[in-house]
């Protein structure tokens, strides 16, 4: 997957998102833009109901915005078939959750056969070398319901950099665990980051934050710094 021409790995341009509840509307984001280049690390903060997990959603293209355009390189991610985002995001973006990243009955190798699977790839070499970089060589044959908070946020980022993507979404990756382990999965995070991938991080961790390249605000749907 290449670049765009202006160097980014993901651009965003003016996303919009409403919820409707009754006769009630709710403008979740409001012409949102920005765009990410590979090896950098970039925090997005803000407050509670601030549109955070929103404008990760529709740049990862599980959710479609209501107007504006997401571009993965040089292919379009939004208004296309469900089908069509689903295979541009397992080859191009890999996505990490506050929770819920696993199958929780599959092994730890399981989820990174099955991540790879869904790209049409299957190294087991490669998962290998990531279940070691990550220091969860020990417990590849583990179920995941049987892992330590800090443990299974590791290994939902093996599963999230299975595919060596070039873009990394991540949603509060330092929130369900204690200070040592989200120090380590930080310091995961940026070790991808030097060797060329573009990650963004939605976070309220001020260290977090302070750690990024760079810091971006959203605040009632708006960026704003």
């Amino acid at each position: 997957m290449t670049g765009s021409a202006d160097g980014s790995v993901l651009r965003a341009e003016c996303l919009y998102r409403f919820f409707h509840a009754g006769d009630e509307e709710t403008l979740a984001l409001r012409g949102v833009s920005l765009t990410l280049a590979p090896g950098e690390l970039v925090a997005i903060t803000g407050p509670s109901g601030s549109g955070k997990s929103t404008l990760l959603h529709c740049l990862a293209g599980l959710d479609e915005p209501n107007g504006g355009t997401v571009h993965l390189g040089e292919e379009r991610l939004s208004r296309r078939p469900e089908p069509e985002r689903a295979a541009l995001r397992a080859r191009g973006i890999g996505v990490l959750f506050q929770s819920d990243n696993l199958l929780g009955q599959l092994t730890v190798a399981g989820n990174l056969t099955v991540a790879q699977r869904l790209a049409g790839r299957d190294d087991p070499a490669a998962r290998a070398a990531l279940l070691d970089r990550l220091g969860l060589t020990h417990r590849a044959r583990s179920r995941a319901v049987d892992l330590s908070g800090g443990e299974a946020q590791r290994a939902g980022l093996a599963v999230a950099l299975a595919n060596d993507p070039p873009v990394l979404l991540a949603d509060e990756p330092t929130g369900e665990v204690d200070a040592a382990a989200g120090r380590r999965i930080l310091d995961l995070i940026r070790a991808q980051t030097v060797a060329g991938l573009a990650a963004l991080v939605v976070t309220h961790s001020e260290a977090v934050a302070d750690a990024s390249d760079r810091r971006l605000v959203l605040h009632d749907g708006r960026l704003v710094a």
